[in-house]
């Protein structure tokens, strides 16, 4: 985690006691309370932006629920994207027409209004989570909406000189499903010269509460190259081989980079559902891991939506009745949502209050 650098930590209504009292009553009068409510006590008046921040990291150190961010940033549309924000960029926390802003500044410069901001190179920028959790996490999972999907996709028929399984440097050989469309361009299942691909085995298929199937996991085994076709029949090179690859095995071009330019914040509707599973075969889960959600695009999430994790309260007896009851459920952590599927969701555990478990439930922050 970045070392902290903070300029001027105090807490930063102090600032604000100074301002005349026809200024502070017109600032109350026109921002709600509970605007002023959401920043942190030890809230820092300036913070410069360190190497390995992200930006849930920045926003926690402002805000009590980080998922608050767009709000703060109100009044800096030019910087709505996390790819502006760099090391060594200082945040000011301001009072902004009575409502709490954070400016950014760059250098000497202020930025505020201005959309023509420069680029700097994207490996330079914050990342709005643990990026390379993330990124480690997606290169050995997937997931497609139904087992039938599969039989659209390329899959392995045999290894070099007929072996069962193969590794990496060996040759094997693919079965495509479909030729191309009639626009000449490849259709689903197609192997293209030199594109680099991905050897998947299926894994757990998810199950939704009503028993409708959601999606089904596939693990990656490996990565291929295509040699040389002949019809339907293609040679590829295992260049990269974490399991034996066996016949059977999908390939599939290797998925789109996540996606990075996001920012946590709450989903515009209400959400409910629960964690289906820890990807690993893991059931108690903590902070930083990876979990699946029945929750996916067709409910209205996206990159970066925050949801809360609720614990189902205990089963007690009544002591004069001896009727069972339910106590409440209990907050016990936050996830963000980073690459959703249909009806599946992958979702980093941002907090974890206490130890989280498969069946969980996960719906809107409040």
């Amino acid at each position: 985690m970045a070392r902290v650098q903070d300029a001027g930590r105090r807490r930063p209504h102090r600032q604000w006691q100074r301002v005349s009292a026809v200024a502070l009553l017109s600032a109350c009068l026109a921002a709600p309370v509970h605007a002023w409510e959401r920043l942190r006590d030890t809230a820092p008046e300036r913070y410069t932006v360190q190497a390995g921040d992200t930006l849930w990291d920045i926003a926690g150190r402002f805000l009590h629920a980080p998922w608050h961010w767009p709000e703060v940033w109100r009044e800096n549309p030019q910087i709505n994207n996390p790819h502006l924000i760099y090391p060594g960029d200082t945040l000011t926390l301001r009072d902004c027409q009575g409502a709490p802003c954070i400016v950014l500044e760059r250098g000497k410069r202020v930025v505020k209004l201005s959309p023509e901001v420069r680029t700097l190179p994207h490996r330079e920028a914050i990342e709005p989570l643990p990026q390379e959790v993330v990124e480690a996490f997606l290169r050995q999972h997937r997931i497609v909406d139904s087992a039938e999907a599969l039989d659209e996709l390329a899959y392995v028929v045999a290894g070099d000189e007929t072996r069962l399984v193969s590794g990496a440097g060996d040759m094997i050989y693919a079965r495509l499903t479909e030729p191309r469309g009639e626009t000449g361009r490849p259709v689903r299942g197609e192997i293209v010269r030199g594109e680099p691909l991905g050897i998947y085995r299926p894994g757990e298929r998810y199950m939704g509460a009503n028993g409708e199937s959601l999606g089904l996991e596939l693990i990656n085994v490996g990565e291929a190259v295509l040699v040389r076709r002949e019809g339907d029949i293609a040679q590829l090179d295992v260049r990269r081989a974490a399991l034996e690859v066996r016949s059977d095995d999908i390939l599939l071009p290797l998925d789109t980079p996540f996606p990075d330019d996001f920012m946590p914040r709450a989903p515009r509707n209400d959400v409910s559902g629960a964690i289906l599973a820890v990807p690993g075969g893991v059931r108690f889960i903590g902070r930083l891991q990876v979990v699946a959600i029945d929750l996916g695009t067709q409910d209205g999430l996206q990159p970066g939506h925050v949801l809360r994790v609720d614990q189902q309260g205990e089963r007690v007896n009544d002591p004069r009745s001896q009727e069972v009851l339910q106590l409440p459920a209990e907050e016990a952590g936050t996830l963000m949502v980073f690459k959703p599927y249909d009806h599946v969701s992958y979702a980093l555990v941002m907090e974890a209050s206490r130890v989280l478990e498969v069946g969980d439930r996960v719906l809107s922050p409040q």
